[in-house]
Formats: C-alpha cells, structure tokens, sequence
C-alpha cells in the first residue's frame, strides 16, 4: 500500500515537471556558476541545407585573472563519423580542443575561439566543406596603430547589414588583433609577447557579401564579439553544404577547467536551434513518427487477436491472461501518443504539453505493466498458485519502484536540455535501473526452473515437469535473447550505422518487442493442450489414488482421479 501511495506522489511529480519543459529543437540552456570544462550543448544530424543558429549571450567570466590565450574558451562544431564516436577526439586528451590546429582527419570542424582583450573570435574550419556562415565580421583598427588586414575588401565588411541582430555602434576597434595565419594563437594576442609571427599569411578566405562567407578547408576569420555591461554576446548562423552533412556536435569549452586546478565558475545562456529542410527533428528522427504510429496499428491488431483468443477459450483463461492484453493495448496506446509527440516537434519545434503528458503516462504504465507481467508468468502465479512466496514478493517491491525511478528518470532527460549538469547523472541512473529490472525479473524464472527440476526426480511425474521445464527454459532464452538485443545489440547497430539510417535502431526495438509478446503469448496461450495449463490449480492438489479391493479380481488395480483445467481423466496402472 506504501508503494502505491509513494508511486500516486511521484506521478503527479512527473506531470507537475512536464508542464515546465520538455523534449524540444528551439533549445535554451542557462547556466550560472558551471565549472565543467566542456558543456555538451547538443547533438543533430543535418542533411543539406540544413540550419544551425547559436547565440550565446550573458557570458559572464570568473573575477580571477585566467590567461585565456593558453587555456582558450569558445565553441566547437565537430562532425562524427557515426553515432556517438565524434573524430574530434582532442577533448579525451589533457590538451584543449580549441589549441588543436586541426582534425587528424576530412571531418568538418569548425573552432570558435574568443579573445576577450581585443573582442573577437577567432574562427577556423578544417576538414572538406561547403557551409555557409552569416555572422558579425570583426571591425577594423581605425588607430593608426595597426595596419590593415590583408583580406581584400576588409572595410567593406563593417556596411553590410547586419544579419544577426547586432548593431554596428557596439563594435569597438581592436587594437591588439593580429593578421590571421596559420600560426597564430586562437585566442588572439593579448600579452604580446608573440609579435614575431609573419604578418602576411595565406589564408583562403570566400566572401560573398558582407556578414556572409562560405567556408572551406583551411578557412580562418575574425568574427565580432560584443561586451555589454561586462558580459560577452556572440552568435552565429550556419547552413550545411551537401559535401558536409552528417551528425554534428556542438559544444562550449572553458579549457582552464580541464586541469586539476581550482575550478573558474562562469556562468552564460545560450539559444540553438537546429532545422532540417522538412521540420526541426535530426535526420535520424524524421522517419519516427510515421514508424510509432504504424507500429501502434500492429500492436493494436495484435491485441485484438489476443482477446479474440481469450473469448474463444474462456474455459481456461486466467486473470494474468487480461493483464497481457491490457499490456499490449497500453503499448499501441504509448506508441500512438510518442508518433504524436513527434509530429509536434517536426512542426513546431517543441512538443504540446497536453499531449506530451499523455504520452508519459503511458509510457509510465507500459514499462510498469511489461516487466510485472513478466516476472508474474516467471513465478507462475495465477497459472499454477494464487499466493507468492515471500522471496518473489522481494522481487516485485524492488522491480515497481524501480521502474518509477526509471520513468522518473527518463521524462527528467526528455525535458531537459543536454547541456544541463543533471542530464547525463539521469542518464547514467536510467541505464543502470533499467539493467538491474531487467535482470530481476529473471530470478522467479530461474526459481521455477529449478524447482521443476528437482520436482521430475522426486515427485514421480518426470514426463510432464519435464516437459514444463522445458518450457520455462525457452521463456528464459526469450527473456535474455530481448534483454540483450534491445539493449545491447541494438545499440551497436545504432553507433555503425550511417546517420539518416539511425532510425532503424527503434525499428528493430520495436520489431524484437512485437515479435516477444508474440512468442510469450503463443508459449503461455489459453489453450487445452498448453503443458504450463495442466499444472494443478494448488500445490496441495496431486494425485489422489482409490484402491479398490472389493473383490480379488480388482486386487492390484487402482483409479486415478486428476482435475486439470475443469477436466477429469481416468488412468489404469498396470502390475
């Protein structure tokens, strides 16, 4: 009763937090006092044509003294190769990514390094690409102090319109910027004592027209940064070229908190927003929507099936029977929902609250309803006994409030963002919780075997428990063959498979799932000739032999009266 008053709390929790926030592309993360070096904003898979617009405002910097020219602070947009194993792979190094000179491979990258003293970013971009940048170019010295930059038409840069909202009145000169080069520090020169670097360096540099450039491979730029009231503003907006599509990652550095120093807390907030040419979902996430609302038709159908089945053998149907079918009806209702949810992001960047809540009670009650039917067909309750023993009582009061703290911390992760501090704790305790279920609900199983097998060499009866052992082992290597696809297979799939293909890793959860409700339903159906339906309804219901010793003639023969399922039996032993 405990457990159910704490599960009725923690789901009105749940649809109070869902009201604040939820899975969306037109992203807003507010940090304050962050000390982690590296802040994972995102990741997307673009196709061509697609957009990426960031704008970092309210940077607010430690009051310490950092020497940002040897421990950098900026962006960083890196392509993968596939799923979740990035190229750029400088970050895993004590050595900061925004110091590397460029990837070890074609991969796109795109560096944004900020120097402070002399309010610029430093961009440069390696790799094969074709994107376009629209952002603030870099005001030229006007001191006389300097000499102009060696890019053709650099003062033309200033006049254009501006495309990202800044006004040119907040550009200050830069008197310590350097030419770009080769050689040159990210972050710019502010100590000066790096003057010896060539002043004419080759840099291929694309303008089209103002605050527009297309970038290419070994492009380099000096791009504004804004300060207000002591904060830093920065934005910029880019659009994919067909040579350079593919998942991207985009992350922000504060590379004086990667050594095991006192940690700098700064504080920023930032705005991305990612679209593809169709609607705001990855490329991965376009084909979602239509697979969930097919597969809530199959599941559907399945269920119909299933009932019909249950009416046509109404003489042996079990209670545990419905609750299969309350399973798979919640489970087309959960996908329907998701398809829904889906559709709203595509169109309007963010989900609908009301239909996102419905979506998560669903979900809450079909991963509830999936593993108690399980490990209720393991113990064979219903089937076999009506009460259960105190140790499978233990697995069920660890298994529901661990799959509350696996809902609780899967609607955490799809309402926050990814670069908040407790996404990738939610995510860690998701993937541990939904581990130790799945291998809870396996315990009764393993029980039940063991129990039929000292049963058939006890009891007399070593045919029929062994044909029931027989079955309980096939639900065994059922439960482990979907534990381990889903979880373990699948995901490998995912991480080799090229980006716009990543949907198919749903498609084969959602396949493996079908195809296991099937196969639990076919192994433990209604039916007269199901070997797990001829155990006795209480375990104090075995054999009951009547000697009959009326007459000599009847001496040594005896009668065997067994109920099974309503059904009586007569039997003859032989001398």
């Amino acid at each position: 009763m405990a457990v159910a008053h704490r599960s009725c709390f923690w789901v009105g929790f749940l649809l109070l937090m869902l009201l604040c926030g939820g899975k969306a592309r037109k992203h807003k993360l507010t940090l304050k006092n962050e000390t982690r070096s590296i802040v994972d904003l995102n990741n997307f898979g673009f196709y061509a044509n697609g957009t990426l617009d960031v704008n970092l405002h309210s940077l607010r910097l430690p009051s310490q003294r950092v020497n940002y020219s040897a421990s950098p602070v900026g962006f960083s947009l890196s392509r993968s190769r596939v799923n979740g194993v990035l190229s750029y792979t400088a970050e895993e190094t004590e050595t900061c990514p925004l110091s590397v000179p460029k990837s070890a491979n074609d991969e796109p990258l795109i560096l944004f390094v900020f120097n402070f003293e002399g309010l610029s970013v430093s961009m440069k971009a390696t790799g094969n690409q074709d994107n376009i940048l629209t952002a603030k170019p870099k005001a030229e010295a006007t001191t006389g102090q300097r000499k102009a930059r060696e890019i053709p038409d650099a003062d033309a840069q200033d006049k254009p319109k501006d495309n990202v909202n800044k006004k040119p009145d907040d550009i200050k000169p830069d008197e310590h910027s350097k030419a770009d080069g080769k050689k040159q520090d990210p972050v710019g020169q502010n100590e000066g004592d790096k003057t010896e670097e060539k002043p004419n360096p080759v840099v291929e540099t694309k303008k089209v027209e103002g605050n527009i450039f297309h970038l290419d491979k070994q492009t380099q730029l000096t791009l504004a940064l804004d300060q207000v009231n002591g904060t830093y503003n920065f934005s910029f907006h880019l659009e994919i070229g067909p040579k350079a599509q593919g998942l991207y990652s985009l992350k922000f550095h504060y590379c004086q908190n990667k050594f095991p120093a006192v940690k700098q807390p700064y504080s920023f907030t930032v705005e991305v927003q990612e679209k593809n040419p169709g609607g705001y979902l990855s490329a991965a996430e376009i084909p979602l929507s239509r697979l969930y609302i097919c597969m809530a038709g199959v599941f559907f159908t399945a269920a119909l099936v299933w009932v019909y089945t249950l009416m046509k053998h109404r003489y042996s149907v079990f209670k545990i029977h419905w609750l299969m079918a309350a399973l798979a009806f919640t489970k087309s209702a959960s996908l329907v929902f998701h398809s829904i949810n889906y559709h709203f992001i595509n169109t309007e960047g963010h989900p609908i609250e009301g239909w996102a809540v419905m979506y998560y009670i669903t979900h809450l009650l079909k991963g509830a309803l999936l593993f108690i039917t399980l490990a209720l067909i393991g113990t064979g309750w219903a089937f076999v006994k009506y009460i259960l023993s105190d140790k499978e009582k233990k697995i069920f009061m660890i298994v529901i409030p661990l799959q509350v703290l696996a809902n609780v911390a899967y609607i955490i992760i799809e309402s926050t963002e990814e670069g908040s501090s407790e996404y990738n704790l939610w995510k860690e305790i998701l993937f541990l919780v939904d581990l130790i279920c799945c291998g809870a609900i396996l315990f009764p199983v393993v029980w039940s075997i063991r129990h039929l097998q000292e049963a058939s060499s006890t009891d007399g009866k070593a045919a029929m428990n062994l044909e029931k052992l027989k079955l309980f082992r096939h639900y065994y290597v059922m439960i482990v063959c979907y534990i381990y696809f889903t979880r373990i297979i699948a995901i490998l799939l995912k991480i080799t498979m090229p980006f716009q293909w990543q949907w198919c890793y749903e498609f084969l959860v959602e396949v493996s799932t079908l195809i296991f409700f099937v196969l639990t339903g076919y192994k433990f159906r209604p039916a007269s000739n199901n070997p797990y339906l001829q155990l006795p309804q209480d375990e104090e219901d075995v054999e009951m032999d009547e000697v009959v010793t009326e007459s000599g003639a009847l001496e040594g023969i005896s009668k065997v009266k067994k109920t099974c399922n309503g059904r009586e039996r007569q039997k003859e032993s032989t001398l």
